[in-house]
C-alpha cells in the first residue's frame, strides 16, 4: 500500500468509516513537499477522508456511491494558499517578533500574531518591539523556564523537543492514548432533511466558533458542499492574514458571550444549530457557561465537534497552542531541524497539523450526520498534538518534489472578495455529480447579522 493509503486508512477507521469504501478512493499526481514527514501523503489522505465521508453521504439517497478522486499537488497547494490576489496582496502571515529564538539551553517559539499574546510575550521579557530586543531578551533565559512564564501571562510559547523527549513528557504521553478522533454517541431524533443532489450539505447549520486556522478549515470544506455556515466572534478578535483563505462561503458575525443580549441571541443559534464546531480551550467556554451540558441542554440533537491544540487529558490539555507552538513541543520541529542539517527548529513546508486536522473535523461532521439517520447524536474531539503523532509515524519516501503550480491548477471564475478580485485553487477533490462552490466570496468578520441565512 502507498503511504497516502495507509495515513487514510488510519483516519478512516478513526473516523469510524466502513473499510470496504477505501477502494472508492482513486490518487493522481506525483512529487512530495520537502519534508522528513509524509506531508504530502498526509495532506492527500485528510482531504481525501473528507471526499469520502461526504461521497457516502451523498450514497444515502439512493445512488451508488460515486469515487473520490484526490490530486495530491493541489492536496499540497490547499495545505498552504488557496486564493491568488488580483492586483492586490495578502497580509503578512506573520507578526514581526513572531518565530524561534536561540535561549540559554535551546529553542523556543513565540506566536505573536495576536495582540494580547504579543503584550505578554513583551511583558516577560521586559524588551522593545522589535525582533532584535526579543532575541537579546531571549538570550538571557533558559527554554523551559520563560516557556512558563510567557504562557502563566496569558501568551503562547513552545521550547523545542525532539520527538523521543515529547514521548516521555507527561503530555506526550497523554496524547499517546488518545484516539485520534474521540467519539461519544448517544440517541437522539432522526436527522432534519436537508441537502440536494449536488449540494449534499445545503442547508445544514453548522455554528461556527473556531480561530486560527483548523477549525475554519473545516468549516470551509462544508461550506464549499453548500453549508449553512454562521462563524462567531468575540467583538475584538481579528485574523487578517488568514480571513481571505478561509472565510468564503460563510456568514460572518460578532457576539459578546459576556453580555446577556449577545448571549440570548447565542443561546437561540445553538438552539437552532444542527452542528457546533468549535476551538475553544474547555476551561474558556465553560466559564462562558455554554460548557458541554449547557450545550446538550439547549439542543439535545447538536452534533458537537471541538478541537484543542495539546489533547484532552494530561497535564496540558487547557493550554493555549497553533500549529507551529505544537511543531516544537512534539517534535516536529526538531526532525526537521535535523534533516535539514539546520542550527535551528525548522517547521514543517505548511501548516500540516492544522490543515489536516480540519479535513478530519469536517469528515467527522459529515460521519456524525450519516449516524444521524439512525438517529445517534455525537460528540467528537481531535487535537493538533494528536494529528501530530499520527504524521510522526509516516516519513516522507519521496524524493521527488511537487511540480511548480501553473494556471491550470487555478479556476477560470473570478471571485470578488472584499479586498479586491482573486482566483482559486481548483478543489483537490473531484466526487462525480458533487458541486465544489462557495456561496459567497471572503470577507471580514462581523459583516453579517447574528443569524443563520436559511433560518
Amino acid at each position: 500500500m502507498s503511504q497516502t493509503s495507509l495515513i487514510l486508512a488510519d483516519i478512516w477507521a478513526g473516523l469510524r468509516g466502513p473499510a470496504t469504501l477505501l477502494d472508492h478512493v482513486k490518487e493522481e499526481g506525483r512529487g512530495s513537499l520537502p519534508s522528513s514527514f509524509a506531508v504530502t501523503d498526509f495532506a492527500t489522505a485528510s482531504i481525501a477522508a473528507a471526499g469520502l465521508a461526504l461521497a457516502e453521504f451523498s450514497s444515502l439517497r439512493g445512488k451508488p456511491l460515486p469515487d473520490v478522486i484526490v490530486d495530491r499537488r493541489l492536496s499540497s497547494f490547499w495545505f498552504a494558499k488557496s486564493i491568488r490576489p488580483i492586483g492586490w496582496s495578502l497580509p503578512p502571515q506573520w507578526d514581526p517578533i513572531a518565530g524561534n529564538y536561540q535561549t540559554k539551553d535551546g529553542f523556543i517559539r513565540l506566536h505573536t500574531n495576536a495582540d494580547h499574546h504579543r503584550e505578554a510575550c513583551l511583558r516577560v521579557l521586559g524588551c522593545d518591539q522589535d525582533a532584535k530586543s526579543v532575541s537579546d531578551a531571549v538570550a538571557f533565559w533558559e527554554a523551559d523556564a520563560l516557556q512558563e512564564a510567557i504562557v502563566a501571562n496569558g501568551g503562547v510559547a513552545a521550547k523545542m523537543l525532539s520527538l523521543s523527549d515529547w514521548l516521555t513528557h507527561p503530555q506526550g504521553k497523554a496524547v499517546a492514548s488518545e484516539p485520534l478522533i474521540s467519539w461519544r454517541s448517544k440517541t437522539g431524533s432522526l436527522l432534519r432533511d436537508f441537502g440536494s443532489a449536488g449540494r449534499p450539505l445545503e442547508g445544514l447549520r453548522v455554528l461556527d466558533l473556531t480561530r486560527i486556522l483548523a477549525g475554519p478549515v473545516a468549516t470551509r470544506f462544508l461550506a464549499a458542499y453548500g453549508a449553512d455556515v454562521l462563524r462567531i466572534d468575540p467583538p475584538n478578535w481579528d485574523e487578517p492574514a488568514v480571513l481571505p483563505e478561509v472565510t468564503p462561503g460563510k456568514s460572518r458575525a460578532r457576539l459578546d458571550l459576556t453580555q446577556p443580549d449577545d448571549r440570548h441571541v447565542f443561546t437561540s443559534l445553538l438552539a437552532q444549530a444542527d452542528v457546533i464546531v468549535h476551538g475553544y480551550r474547555a476551561d474558556a467556554i465553560e466559564k462562558l457557561g455554554f460548557g458541554e451540558a449547557a450545550r446538550q441542554a439547549i439542543n439535545p440533537d447538536l452534533i458537537d465537534v471541538a478541537l484543542n491544540a495539546y489533547g484532552w487529558t494530561g497535564p496540558l490539555a487547557n493550554r493555549r497552542g497553533f500549529d507551529t507552538i505544537v511543531q516544537m513541543s512534539a517534535g516536529l520541529a526538531h526532525s526537521e531541524m535535523q534533516h535539514a542539517n539546520a542550527h535551528s527548529p525548522q517547521q514543517l513546508p505548511v501548516q500540516a497539523l492544522d490543515y489536516g486536522t480540519g479535513h478530519m473535523m469536517a469528515a467527522a461532521v459529515i460521519r456524525a450526520l450519516i449516524e444521524a439517520q439512525q438517529g445517534s447524536r455525537s460528540h467528537i474531539r481531535l487535537s493538533l498534538a494528536r494529528t501530530a503523532a499520527l504524521l510522526a509515524q509516516f516519513r516522507s519516501t519521496d524524493d521527488q518534489a511537487i511540480a511548480p503550480e501553473n494556471d491550470h491548477d487555478l479556476q477560470t471564475k473570478i471571485e470578488v472578495t472584499y479586498w479586491g478580485q482573486a482566483r482559486r485553487l481548483n478543489p483537490p477533490l473531484n466526487i462525480n455529480g458533487l458541486e465544489f462552490a462557495f456561496s459567497r466570496p471572503a470577507g471580514l468578520l462581523g459583516s453579517d447579522t447574528a443569524a443563520f441565512a436559511r433560518s
